[in-house]
């Protein structure tokens, strides 16, 4: 069985869609939901959904704490869901090409330290971009440099804003991210 942990900051959207997806799947399953914002939804959301949260402070939590809970629960893989700050070095070299993050941008373009949620929306508006969409890359040492392994774009509209932006962004990271994490577990991408 593929253990999954997913990561995740915020109000755990992804981690409920993810979840749902792969509930009865007989090769994958969602083990935990590490969490490093003790006040963030998704801790709720993960126990609604059964899945045990766990809540972690980065500034005191050292990398090989965090890995060694990673290991005591047998995890395969690593997801990140909405997960804002960079992992740290010691658990990318252990799960070197098995830690999986979604960015709400056609990468290269509008990635790195600071370029998450709304001000990545916003910031693609103001260059006045034709195109946004979506990214699902493997997690290396650097913010949103990892191989890509899939990219799925969208038209912008005329008068878009960064919220209409975010909703039509927000749709094609539940439409597709289930499926390609799926797909590069499966060695089918």
């Amino acid at each position: 069985m593929i253990k999954l942990a997913l990561f995740a900051s915020g109000s755990g959207s992804n981690v409920e869609n993810i979840n749902e997806y792969f509930k009865n799947h007989n090769k994958i399953l969602v083990d935990s939901v590490f969490c490093n914002n003790p006040n963030a939804y998704v801790i709720e959301r993960a126990r609604l959904l059964g899945i045990d949260p766990i809540i972690f402070d980065q500034r005191k939590t050292t990398d090989i704490d965090l890995l060694r809970m990673l290991e005591s629960r047998n995890v395969s893989n690593i997801i990140l869901a909405g997960y804002i700050l960079l992992i740290p070095e010691a658990i990318i070299n252990k799960f070197e090409g098995k830690i999986i993050n979604i960015h709400p941008s056609l990468l290269p373009k509008f990635g790195g330290k600071g370029y998450y949620g709304s001000k990545v929306h916003k910031s693609v508006i103001e260059s006045k971009e034709k195109y946004s969409g979506i990214t699902i890359h493997l997690v290396n040492k650097e913010y949103d440099k990892g191989k890509i392994l899939f990219q799925e774009r969208i038209k912008i509209q005329e008068n878009e804003t960064a919220i209409t932006l975010s909703n039509r962004i927000h749709e094609l990271e539940y439409f597709y991210f289930p499926q390609i994490i799926e797909k590069f577990l499966l060695d089918k991408l």
